[in-house]
């Protein structure tokens, strides 16, 4: 899946150490299907080399506002005109103060000054460069009149110290690229999100789980943050990075066990949608071992099972009116092994809620791919197989058009 087809983005590189990494996020854009065009500035240009990004986009890079190629001489108008986007990635703290403040005395600055599109910039400098009070009211500035600043982030810093004013690496970029042009569908609103399985302990070193990856609840909370919301993910055990973390828009809270995940969950239903994605234990044990169960000879342990609460029930349960309509609004999940549309629309009047999506075929476990079934009261939509963070903004959309 590409999310940046027919996207034009005109990729900016300022003078620091972090320009080595701007090659790997002209691949990363170009490989979601943008087309990238490159501007550096003079100091850019003692990092990485004009060759190098010509090589890779395959377009020849401007670097002098002088430049005779574009037909009227006008290269600052040109290029921004032709743009869905101008990225800037490092951006200095000397760019963006010449930013903040209107000037423009090479082609970067002068053809942000003229662009017609919206300018994205990723901050690359020495934590105490970022930490300057001069350095903060220009990104304090630049916020203000719309430019929109990926991160910096926190970490070890080429100059050997660490802190705050490192560049996010291109991954995360080019990810925030992506979320910049989805519709943002819910903007403003708060979404609440179970995803991965949960761990019921036998003993200390064993315990009962399920197949389940994670990556379906991990795609919604990412479409949802692609869409404007600000949002809250309970994760079970499973090892995925947290979704566009550097936005500061996702909180996460890591359990274990489904009386955990039902604690979590319960102490943040102040949400607008709460989507249950995680497959939870229906039982767990109810008497732990403190100890590691020996095995004696044949003869296998017997383990009383009790039943865990039911989070989607309760949340459910809870559930409140607000503008005529149900809040928060509620999205179960079903897997089932038989008659699947049967089942899981039984399950969504048996909890009392408005929506409930079955997940089609027995791969779906651990799998990049899926199939959804959404059911709620006026019937059944099959959204087609499809990468699941494709599924996800197709059924963020369908939810938002809900609420």
């Amino acid at each position: 899946m590409q999310s940046l087809i027919n996207k034009k983005i005109v990729l900016g590189i300022s003078g620091g150490i972090a320009a080595y990494k701007t090659p790997e996020l002209a691949r990363l854009l170009m490989q979601e299907g943008a087309s990238v065009q490159v501007v550096m500035t003079e100091a850019a240009q003692q990092f990485v080399t004009p060759v190098t990004m010509q090589a890779l986009t395959g377009n020849p890079v401007f670097t002098s506002q002088w430049d005779n190629s574009v037909g009227n001489n006008m290269a600052h108008i040109e290029l921004s005109r032709a743009a869905d986007a101008i990225v800037i990635a490092p951006g200095s703290a000397d760019l963006m103060a010449k930013l903040s403040l209107g000037l423009a005395d090479d082609l970067l600055s002068t053809l942000c000054l003229a662009r017609d599109c919206p300018l994205l910039i990723a901050p690359a400098m020495n934590k105490q460069m970022w930490e300057h009070a001069a350095t903060q009211r220009s990104a304090e500035r630049l916020s203000k009149d719309g430019v929109t600043l990926l991160g910096p982030a926190s970490g070890f810093q080429a100059c050997g110290e660490v802190g705050m004013g490192r560049m996010l690496e291109p991954v995360g970029i080019a990810e925030q690229v992506i979320a910049f042009f989805q519709k943002k569908t819910l903007l403003g609103k708060k979404v609440l999100i179970t995803a991965g399985p949960t761990f019921e302990a036998i003993d200390p070193v064993r315990g009962i789980t399920n197949h389940s990856s994670g990556k379906m609840g991990f795609a919604i909370a990412r479409a949802a943050l692609e869409a404007g919301a600000d949002v809250h993910l309970v994760a079970g055990p499973c090892d995925l990075p947290t979704p566009l973390e550097a936005t500061g828009r996702i909180t996460r809270t890591n359990v274990v066990s489904a009386k955990e995940m039902h604690a979590a969950t319960l102490a943040a239903t102040n949400c607008d949608v709460f989507f249950a994605v995680a497959a939870v234990a229906d039982w767990g044990i109810a008497k732990p071992a403190k100890e590691k169960i020996k095995r004696n000879g044949k003869e296998a342990p017997n383990i009383e099972f009790v039943a865990n609460p039911d989070i989607l029930l309760d949340v459910a349960k809870a559930v409140k009116t607000k503008g005529g309509k149900p809040h928060p609004y509620c999205v179960g999940f079903a897997a089932e092994s038989t008659d699947l549309e049967k089942h899981a629309d039984e399950k969504r009047k048996r909890k009392g809620i408005p929506m409930i999506v079955g997940n089609i075929g027995p791969d779906t476990f651990g799998s990049d791919l899926n199939q959804l079934l959404v059911i709620d009261a006026a019937g059944s939509k099959k959204i087609a197989k499809a990468e699941k963070l494709q599924l996800a903004r197709q059924l963020i959309q369908l939810v938002a058009k809900k609420i």
